[in-house]
């Protein structure tokens, strides 16, 4: 015998559960972010969405932390961007 109300009522709940959580961390990161590292992290998640949750989850722990005393500006932004982000890998090819 089956109850398909419950697993519809277990997915419902995540869902809520899921979006209470995005809602949550998208209040924090306005207000420790400037409009313009915002617009930079919408633009990078874009296309790296593994780099921004990764960012946005270091950025999240700091303030919670305490030690963000100000708002984040675009070139700390890149900073931190730079410091998480994993060094390219440079191929160097010589022939014989």
């Amino acid at each position: 015998m089956s109850y398909p109300n419950l697993d519809e009522n277990d997915d419902q709940d995540r869902q809520n559960n899921e979006s209470e959580i995005t809602a949550q961390k998208e209040h924090i990161l306005k207000q420790i972010l400037s409009a313009d590292a915002r617009l930079r992290l919408t633009n990078i998640k874009l296309v790296k969405p593994d780099l921004v949750n990764l960012v946005e989850n270091y950025l999240i722990g700091m303030a919670t932390q305490g030690k963000l005393n100000s708002q984040i500006s675009d070139d700390q932004l890149k900073q931190i961007l730079l410091s998480i982000q994993q060094p390219k890998r440079d191929f160097k090819i010589t022939r014989r």
